[in-house]
This record gives C-alpha cells, sequence and structure tokens, in this order.
C-alpha cells in the first residue's frame, strides 16, 4: 500500500490518493497553521480510520449472521492530552443501528470487529489509547 499527498494551494490544503482506488481525498490543517476549511484534518481521519474499520468488519459480520441491517451509524469521539503532540488519550466509538437484528449477536459482533479484527484499533491500542465501544439496535 501506497498513498501520495499532493500540495493543492498556497496554503495546507492537500489532495491524497492511494495506489489501490482512484478515490480522492481533501486533508487541509487548522485555521491557526494556514488551514481554510478545505479538507478533513489529519487526526479526524485517525478517528474516521477506526470507526470505518470496525464498522466494515462489524456489517460483515452480522450479515453472515444473516442480521438485517437497515441503517448504521458511527460516532467516534476522541479525547486529546493538552501537551504537543496532542495525541489522542481515549476514543470512544458509538454504533446505532437499526433493522432486525439479535442485540445479542450485535454485542458479539461489535466485540469481534473491534477488538479482533480491527487493525487500525490494534495499532492504537498499542500505543496506550483507551479504546471502548457501545452498541444500540433503534
Amino acid at each position: 500500500m501506497k498513498i501520495t499527498l499532493n500540495r493543492v494551494n498556497d496554503a495546507v490544503h492537500f489532495e491524497g490518493s492511494s495506489n489501490t482506488t482512484d478515490v480522492k481525498v481533501h486533508i487541509d490543517g487548522s485555521p491557526n497553521i494556514g488551514g481554510e476549511g478545505l479538507g478533513t484534518r489529519p487526526m479526524e481521519l485517525v478517528l474516521m480510520a477506526l470507526g470505518s474499520c470496525s464498522a466494515l468488519d462489524l456489517v460483515s459480520i452480522l450479515k453472515k449472521q444473516r442480521q438485517q441491517i437497515d441503517d448504521i451509524k458511527i460516532d467516534v469521539e476522541g479525547q486529546r492530552r493538552e501537551d504537543i503532540p496532542q495525541v489522542f488519550t481515549a476514543i470512544h466509538i458509538s454504533f446505532s443501528l437499526s433493522g432486525a437484528i439479535d442485540q445479542v449477536k450485535a454485542e458479539k459482533a461489535a466485540e469481534l470487529a473491534v477488538k479482533k479484527y480491527c487493525s487500525v484499533h490494534d495499532m492504537l491500542a498499542a500505543g496506550g489509547i483507551d479504546i471502548t465501544y457501545d452498541i444500540q439496535i433503534r
């Protein structure tokens, strides 16, 4: 896997691409370093990576269990320390699903998705970040 970042403007707006897809991701910094709100910030991308990695695995597991997922929403909230670098110290993932889904199967699937199959979780947890989650069926 390889990614490329190309600078888009004279500020800190970049366009990211990968050698595996044609999708482009826009990345920008905070206003205090010249960001203009033209892309997602890098630390937001970390939370998105964790949430999406867990979500992909969760959906896959539930589909294999023949659970009917009508909708899914994931909120990921990270707490950062004050000192620079302002790394995450704790992250919480909230899964909200709707459909004909068994609560016990959903809870087990979430545990497997987050703690066993999500590579992003393992990288962040290895760095000492406390990662928790909850799952609700609507």
